[in-house]
């Protein structure tokens, strides 16, 4: 068993209330890690982190950046060796361009809600080990990868009759970073294969596996 951190946002939410999600994400690592979850963005420094082997962001998108140490804290926590585990809006720490390049894109916007076909490219990762193809009705993210960063692309979903990035993973430091695209409302978290997916991830991203 490990330890992990949950954030979201339960007030002030504009498309993603971490309310009853929360509860979801800590049912995917039942029996293999505690989750705390939490809407009190103070967490992010060094001394709460360190506590943790893995950070959870199910963060909203908000019009203000991060502060500076709060931001400094979630990299040095990151570099110096934890666990990042990023699920679909959580990717709005972008509002930092640090926390953005670690991340590995910057999302870009969406088309409309539908039900997607994800696919893993990478079965042989230890993230995708036994993940089966899956469909599952969410918005189809599109990002800018980073550029002349390398990041291991693990799944990808069809939409417009082409692929795009539903998952990927890589080093940052010591330590390692995991994005997944899926997770836009409740629902999305009872499809199996994507909550073994988290469990996953988590487990790599918190040097388990």
């Amino acid at each position: 068993m490990f330890k992990a951190l949950a954030l979201g946002n339960y007030t002030d939410v504009k498309y993603h209330p971490f309310e009853k999600v929360d509860r979801e994400i800590e049912a995917c690592f039942d029996g293999v890690a505690e989750v705390t979850s939490t809407g009190d963005y103070s967490v992010l420094n060094q001394k709460t982190l360190g506590s943790y082997e893995l950070f959870i962001s199910y963060t909203e998108f908000a019009d203000e950046p991060l502060s500076q140490e709060r931001t400094a804290a979630l990299l040095q926590y990151v570099a110096g060796g934890g666990g990042l585990l990023v699920i679909h809006n959580g990717i709005s720490l972008q509002k930092n361009k640090e926390l953005m390049a670690m991340i590995g894109a910057k999302f870009t916007g969406h088309p409309e809600f539908t039900t997607l076909p994800v696919r893993s490219v990478q079965p042989d990762h230890p993230i995708m080990k036994g993940i089966a193809p899956y469909d599952i009705d969410d918005e189809p993210y599109r990002f800018d990868m980073m550029p002349h960063y390398e990041t291991t692309i693990l799944a990808e979903y069809e939409h417009d009759g082409q692929l795009w990035p539903a998952a990927w993973a890589h080093e940052f430091g010591l330590g390692r970073v995991v994005y997944l695209m899926n997770g836009h409302q409740l629902s999305c978290f009872s499809v199996p294969a994507f909550r073994q997916l988290i469990k996953q991830a988590g487990l790599w991203a918190a040097k388990f596996w």
